[in-house]
């Protein structure tokens, strides 16, 4: 049977001018990849030259240079579900592809292999994944946070240490401590102790607005694990529930809320950043960062990006195929990728003309 992917449709359409580094334009070009397909997940490989796309129907490889489709991978492949909520890179060069009810799949040079809870795993929920300084593996599932020894192969389970089970985002700052984002708050641990932080702490903005909920995401859901509906009356507003992390090379730490918007971190004291200030939305999905220092946030409302002075949002009206965007990622040459309910969007760096 033929995947959905094999028709996927690229097509190019301009956005609104927008600074780029070394001059150009913005421009968008989107991959269409059939009707209620999430991209959930992006991972760049620079040394395979290729995005990988975690999607609600599989796995997508685009290669970055000619920015076509080079392969889609499914169960038939050896994905153990084809529901993907995080992709991630190991030290070894080993892709892993964390899925909703299936474990985490692990693939290289055409060979798979997939890990559940009876090899060691937390849980078949698995949202995030990071590499820490010694090129181990930490995982986020739903049911604590894991460390994979890549040379051993063995896990290594950390729950009462977290100020909640539930792990949706994970970063690595520079001086090797492993950061947590749950629904209960923010985590973190040096390798010797640990330390959480939450709303009364100064995570999260206060309420700022009533935004709608979220449909159909497979986030938000107060039934444990099911993916496909919301619980009516779900709260729009959880500061403590944390979707997002990135450690960022001064040290700060920044992490994205459901609506409460962006939270920095400074190493004492959390500081927010909302729609009132410029973020298209307060549920913030995603959070990346260019090597210049300008950071791009995914949010429920479109993409944003910020150099921490101005905001320039993007949505639906720019060419966006959806104003979801639950992942975000940037390649070495500065190209913008965003997943969205619909598909996959590059805010690409165009050379200036004369």
């Amino acid at each position: 049977m033929k995947s959905k992917f094999l028709t996927a449709l690229l097509i190019v359409l301009p956005m609104l001018a927008s600074a780029a580094p070394g001059g150009g334009e913005r421009v968008l070009e989107s991959f269409e990849v059939g009707s209620n397909v999430f991209a959930r997940a992006l991972t760049v490989d620079p040394a395979g030259g290729a995005l990988w796309v975690g999607t609600s129907t599989g796995v997508m490889e685009i290669d970055l240079q000619t920015r076509k489709l080079r392969k889609t991978y499914t169960r038939e492949h050896g994905l153990a579900n084809e529901y993907v909520f995080a992709v991630g890179i190991d030290s070894q060069g080993y892709k892993w592809f964390g899925t909703n009810a299936g474990g985490a799949s692990r693939f290289k040079n055409g060979k798979w292999k997939t890990y559940f809870p009876m090899h060691g795993l937390a849980d078949y929920w698995i949202y995030a994944f990071a590499n820490d300084r010694d090129g181990n593996l930490w995982i986020g599932t739903w049911a604590g946070a894991n460390l994979f020894n890549v040379k051993t192969g063995k896990f290594k389970t950390y729950v009462k240490e977290l100020i909640n089970e539930w792990v949706y985002g994970l970063a690595v700052d520079a001086d090797g401590r492993v950061w947590f984002g749950t629904e209960g708050g923010v985590s973190m641990y040096d390798g010797k102790r640990w330390k959480s932080w939450s709303h009364k702490d100064g995570v999260g903005a206060a309420n700022v607005s009533a935004l709608p909920v979220s449909p159909n995401t497979g986030l938000g859901t107060r039934s444990r694990h099911d993916l496909t509906t919301e619980v009516a009356g779900m709260n729009s507003y959880n500061p403590n529930y944390v979707f997002s992390v990135l450690a960022a090379p001064d040290k700060s730490i920044w992490v994205g809320t459901w609506g409460a918007g962006v939270s920095r971190y400074d190493g004492k004291s959390w500081s927010n950043l909302t729609t009132k200030d410029g973020l298209a939305g307060n549920i913030v999905y995603a959070i990346a960062r260019e090597a210049t220092g300008v950071f791009w946030f995914g949010t429920d409302n479109g993409v944003s990006r910020y150099d921490g002075k101005s905001w320039k949002n993007f949505g639906r009206h720019d060419g966006l195929l959806d104003n979801h965007v639950y992942a975000v990622a940037i390649t070495p040459n500065g190209d913008v990728w965003a997943g969205t309910k619909k598909g996959v969007v590059r805010i690409g760096v165009e050379p200036q003309t004369r």
